[in-house]
């Protein structure tokens, strides 16, 4: 079911918004239930490779679990399933920019250049944010090999279940302040965005807008998010 939704949405208007904006959410990608199914396993032990307790690394306040291989059957369809559509905005904007690298159009073939370079950690990861947590502004790299957009999908209803907590993303313009970007995606919607920049077309031809993500202070309750990144980590 997860495939055929993936297959129905309007890809056009989503590389449109993509090109236009480094980022766009895709609403009720995942049902309550399946929003549920994904948070009760967040204490599971054997579904996690690492945890790391943001505070300790000044990374904010809260914590994230990375999954381990081979990942829940709903988020491998995902992964797989979304990313063929991403690669070619991806390729569009390495184009765009005169950068030397595209991208794959399968995952797997993806995953391939990863495990060569020695990337051959699962990168998907669960957040948790309670009461005071948050998370500074930052891009997910994790190696030589990266793939320019993630996604990311929200397992609690705001206003409801928590409340602050937006999604942040800066944009930051050459030889120009920083714009910031504040996003309130319901529960169920997965935000599709750029790993670290953009391309955008000035006078002289496409310059880069470099942009960077994070999460601000949660006032009350309990936050839940899934971020799925394409390539895999060396560590």
């Amino acid at each position: 079911m997860i495939a055929q939704k993936i297959q129905n949405i309007d890809w056009q208007a989503i590389t449109e918004t993509m090109h236009a904006n480094g980022y766009a959410v895709l609403p009720n990608l995942l049902s309550d239930e399946q929003c549920e199914m994904l948070k009760s396993e967040y204490n599971n032990p054997n579904a996690y490779r690492k945890t790391v307790v943001m505070e300790r690394h000044r990374f904010g306040l809260g914590e994230y679990k990375y999954f381990s291989y081979p990942l829940p059957d709903i988020i491998q369809q995902i992964r797989t399933n979304i990313y063929p559509h991403l690669a070619p905005i991806a390729n569009a904007w390495f184009r765009a920019l005169n950068m030397d690298r595209q991208f794959p159009l399968e995952h797997a073939e993806l995953l391939r250049q990863c495990h060569q370079n020695g990337q051959q950690k699962a990168t998907v990861l669960i957040l948790k944010y309670g009461k005071g947590g948050f998370n500074t502004l930052h891009q997910d790299l994790y190696g030589e090999v990266y793939f320019p957009i993630q996604t990311v999908l929200f397992l609690n209803e705001p206003d409801q279940d928590f409340t602050g907590g937006e999604f942040v993303l800066t944009q930051q313009i050459p030889r120009a302040q920083s714009k910031a970007i504040v996003l309130k995606p319901k529960k169920g919607d997965m935000l599709i965005f750029t790993t670290n920049f953009k391309p955008a077309k000035g006078t002289k031809g496409y310059y880069r807008i470099n942009m960077k993500h994070g999460v601000s202070e949660v006032r009350t309750g309990e936050r839940h998010t899934l971020g799925i990144i394409f390539h895999d980590a060396v560590s």
